[in-house]
């Protein structure tokens, strides 16, 4: 698990292209690793950012398990680049202005968006991977994603951690699409990222 500093620098807001979007790719496997790439590389530059500037009247629990969380996210970034090698897309740029870190409410909206988008793409996703290795890899993160949800969940409003705004009729977490995860991903990114070589509109 990464503890230095230098661990988290993968998030330089100058780096990544400001200009154009990234796209996803359009082959198999590789686009779906690219695609879960990128929301964890947003997730991670998230919560770097949440314990670097820890919102006011922070408990010492409620930072131990937020850095818990960065470490986390940190760990599934440097898993997706890993395994993608030369075929990973860049890095992004994310652009949190609408977010004031030093308000513990506004931190934890975001952290319940954050998450619930991440158990919800993960589940809108799953089918479309074949390598069997990488379903089970993608499976163990998503329930990792899911037990953030739930804390946060609960951070915001006790008892919300699996209430029918994220959960089916049959009891089942809910799922999106890939456009719909990466327009509401893409409000956060400078660098924005599609899907339409594996065709798929992201408005």
């Amino acid at each position: 698990m990464p503890k230095k500093f230098d661990d988290y620098k993968g998030f330089d807001p100058n780096m990544g292209n400001n200009s154009g979007k990234i796209d996803i790719g359009a082959t198999g496997d590789l686009a779906i690793l690219n695609y879960a790439y990128a929301l964890e590389q947003l997730e991670a530059a998230f919560y770097i950012n949440v314990i670097s500037k820890m919102y006011t009247g922070a408990t010492s629990e409620e930072i131990a398990l937020l850095t818990d969380i960065r470490d986390h996210e940190v760990g599934h970034r440097e898993f997706f680049k890993a395994a993608l090698g030369p075929n990973a897309i860049q890095a992004l740029t994310p652009n949190f202005s609408a977010i004031d870190f030093s308000n513990k409410t506004q931190v934890l909206a975001a952290a319940k968006a954050f998450e619930d988008t991440g158990v919800t793409a993960y589940n809108g996703a799953g089918y479309l991977i074949k390598n069997p290795t990488y379903l089970l890899l993608a499976g163990k993160i998503v329930s990792v994603e899911a037990r953030h949800a739930a804390y946060i969940r609960n951070l915001v409003s006790i008892g919300s951690f699996a209430d029918s705004s994220i959960l089916d009729a049959n009891g089942m977490d809910k799922q999106q699409t890939i456009p719909q995860v990466l327009a509401i991903a893409n409000t956060y990114l400078t660098t924005k990222v599609n899907a339409a070589s594996y065709g798929y509109t992201v408005s």
